[in-house]
């Protein structure tokens, strides 16, 4: 309900079966999406021969990478291990706890794709919990090479943050923006599905 400033609303809980389900789908098709497609990049392409996808612009090239998204603190692999695990657990432990669509969309970006890379550390080579992920997209000169992982780790994370700026919180509270712009007639059912 609406403060009398209009500066708060609180949305009731959506149930947590449905916020479990959602969050685990998206993370689980964010996941099988990344890893398909390194399967597909390590059995067709040759390591640093890049194929073109769209002119010079857009590349396919395969490279092992031991840092973070987008070739970012490489040669930290074990701590970006317990970073991603870490991840993983917070996400996973927190998630009966959402309420807003928007951030059960987001979390499970991001859970996906952290999954994902951690994949590749924790069961390709070097070794365990030194892996080095499977990175093949190459966006220009100007952009590191990444994967499907990374583009989902980094969409999940700019709209947990939209979210946040806009005033909608992950328990479903608004304050700010969001509060102030919800139409006067919404009932209580109707704004439980909204961002």
């Amino acid at each position: 309900m609406r403060d009398n400033r209009g500066m708060m609303q609180t949305v009731p809980g959506r149930s947590t079966a449905r916020t479990v389900t959602l969050l685990a789908l998206v993370a689980v098709t964010v996941y099988l999406l990344d890893l398909l497609t390194k399967v597909l990049v390590v059995a067709f392409l040759t390591p640093y021969e890049p194929v073109r996808v769209i002119g010079d612009v857009v590349t396919f090239t395969l490279i092992r990478n031991s840092g973070a998204a987008f070739s970012m603190a490489t040669g930290y692999t074990w701590v970006l291990t317990f970073v991603a695990l870490a991840v993983v657990l917070g996400i996973v432990r927190y998630a009966s706890k959402l309420v807003s669509t928007g951030w059960v969309i987001g979390l499970g970006l991001v859970l996906g794709g952290a999954i994902g890379n951690l994949t590749d550390r924790m069961f390709r080579s070097p070794g365990p919990l030194r892996g080095h992920v499977v990175d093949f997209i190459k966006v220009g000169d100007w952009w590191p090479t990444f994967n499907v992982a990374d583009s989902a780790v980094v969409c999940g994370a700019i709209l947990l943050v939209v979210l946040t700026l806009l005033g909608y919180d992950y328990d479903g509270t608004r304050t700010g923006w969001a509060a102030r712009n919800l139409p006067a007639d919404t009932d209580d059912e109707e704004t439980t599905e909204d961002a």
